[in-house]
């Protein structure tokens, strides 16, 4: 019984998985610098995420590695240790290997919530026990094939200076502690982006330097029913996990509008995301796209902070749930019923329930302590600036790491708690605070970049004579910008306190406030509410707030 409500608790915790994540993978020849990159959002409704950390180590023969479930903390079970493991901070290690991951749930009979290995710890022991990108993936696998994995269905970023891969893999039912999967590498010329929803169908079984497949895979599926023909027509995504309304229309719209940002033509592609046609009358996004233009950190920080902008999925700022601010956002949850009808909200890749995001860029042109850089941030992507963690830093950064703070605790040292606080002043009244959040956020976020070649030479020289310095020198360097960012933020939120207090703004001249004669009084103004919001309002209340016109109060105006 205990066993049976462990599980049943797992199950329901682990649920906001879903429609949740996005990622983005970036061949080296797709990059402006010939890094191969990927992205990795997590959305965890309210749960606090600090960066982990996990020292290298040597472990002696029989030493065994409790697992405890990432978003629940359930323990599962223990596995034999590694004899050695890698130095990890957050989602990347001293090789530069990093792994992110999306949940698409599938077929709901397959979730096997009795093997010992969540996805969480999935992609820690991965990185824990791996060089490469391709031997992160055979450990993964192995090790799920092996203890069983207690997961909905995963789409696994994995990630090198050389290769891009996307990993697929779900259970195969309650009990069995088998699992099926499929890898695929991204053209190094390509780009590759999944969120909630599986994204492999048909590939080369024959290509064997860039397609990995369990042995059960094919014949599995088709025991189950899930596929009929010829193994070359196979389709993990159909067979596992075939398109629902939320793997359509809430998961992979989220990819189509990243897609769009880095080439033409994806307008066809509309009609899939919009579910306004079965299956069979619709084109599916393609798994990968060639860019127009090479990409930098920053085209892929911008494409993370995307929010339907201009497109026909964009929320709609005429409508009510726009608010008198002209808000892109809608009250979660993202499906909800009126009048009998079933509803859903938009959900595009910026979203404010992420917990932490981030941008791994892996240079293997360079000695790795330089090479693989985590650009990190806390809070909903499009409203953060990125700060860069390095590799092999001798810490994890304070502000990302505080040790006082949780996700019932405050603290204005904490990253995750200053940049929620700002978001959070900022989403009620958007089209008046927006503005100037963003011009601080591109602000630091373009300081950063443009000081990241002088800091990364000085470490290059240091490096050649001595290792341990040039690491101390770029673990110094996180750190002091991870916490010049949640001072400068922190600045911004009292910032606005003041100046937009009681729904008027204060003016500002050569930063400082301006007064009136006597100097007591601040010059205010009253911006009061957007054309959109007015004109929703008095369409709504006909003449009921109209002022009569001169002249006409006898009551013959009405």
């Amino acid at each position: 019984m205990k066993k049976l409500l462990i599980m049943i608790v797992a199950a329901i915790l682990s649920l906001p998985q879903s429609e949740a994540c996005t990622s983005i993978l970036v061949g080296k020849k797709a990059s402006a610098d010939g890094a191969v990159m990927c992205t990795y959002n997590i959305d965890a409704w309210g749960a606090m995420h600090k960066m982990r950390r996990y020292e290298a180590g040597k472990h002696p023969t029989g030493t065994m590695r409790k697992i405890y479930d990432r978003d629940t903390r359930v323990y599962h079970g223990q596995i034999p240790e590694a004899p050695e493991t890698y130095l990890v901070n957050g989602n990347i290690n001293e090789w530069q290997v990093a792994i992110g991951e999306t949940t698409f749930d599938g077929r709901e009979e397959l979730v096997d919530r009795t093997g010992a290995i969540d996805y969480g710890s999935l992609m820690d022991l991965g990185l824990q026990r791996s060089r490469t990108a391709r031997e992160a993936i055979g450990v993964m696998t192995s090790l799920a094939e092996k203890y069983g994995f207690c997961s909905s269905g995963e789409s696994f970023t994995v990630c090198d200076p050389d290769e891009a891969w996307l990993l697929e893999m779900i259970g195969c039912g309650p009990g069995s502690k088998n699992v099926v999967w499929v890898a695929v590498r991204v053209p190094d010329n390509a780009v590759l982006a999944h969120a909630n929803q599986s994204r492999i169908r048909r590939v080369d079984l024959t290509d064997t330097a860039n397609v990995k497949i369990s042995k059960n895979c094919i014949s599995f599926a088709r025991q189950r029913g899930y596929f009929k023909g010829a193994d070359s027509d196979f389709s993990f995504c159909d067979a596992y996990n075939p398109p629902s309304f939320g793997g359509r229309r809430l998961g992979d719209s989220r990819v189509w509008a990243i897609y769009r940002r880095m080439t033409t033509g994806m307008d066809r592609y509309l009609p899939y995301d919009e579910r306004k046609r079965p299956m069979n009358k619709v084109e599916p996004l393609p798994l990968w796209i060639i860019p127009n233009k090479k990409l930098t950190v920053n085209d892929v920080i911008g494409c993370l902070r995307d929010r339907f902008e201009d497109t026909p999925l964009a929320m709609d700022p005429n409508d009510a749930g726009a608010g008198v601010y002209d808000s892109p956002f809608r009250p979660q949850p993202l499906r909800y019923e009126s009048d009998g009808k079933k509803m859903f909200n938009e959900r595009p890749v910026a979203t404010v329930h992420t917990a932490f995001t981030w941008v791994c860029q892996l240079r293997g042109f360079m000695p790795r302590e330089v090479g693989g850089v985590m650009w990190w941030a806390n809070d909903d992507s499009g409203m953060v600036a990125y700060t860069p963690v390095y590799c092999c830093t001798n810490r994890v950064p304070h502000c990302y790491n505080v040790d006082e703070a949780d996700a019932f605790t405050f603290s204005d040292e904490s990253a995750y708690w200053v940049c929620n606080w700002v978001s959070n002043m900022v989403y009620p009244r958007w089209s008046l605070l927006y503005p100037e959040l963003k011009q601080v956020r591109d602000s630091l976020q373009a300081s950063y970049f443009a000081r990241q070649p002088e800091m990364e030479q000085q470490a290059l020289a240091l490096l050649k004579t001595d290792r341990d310095s040039a690491i101390a020198l770029l673990s110094d360097y996180s750190d002091r910008l991870g916490d010049q960012m949640v001072k400068r933020w922190r600045d911004m939120g009292w910032h606005m306190v003041v100046k937009y207090n009681d729904g008027v703004v204060r003016q500002e001249e050569n930063g400082r406030y301006k007064r009136n004669s006597s100097g007591y009084r601040p010059i205010l103004t009253r911006p009061g509410m957007p054309p959109n919001a007015r004109q929703r309002i008095h369409r709504s209340t006909g003449t009921r707030f109209e002022i009569p016109p001169a002249g006409k109060l006898d009551g013959s105006y009405m």
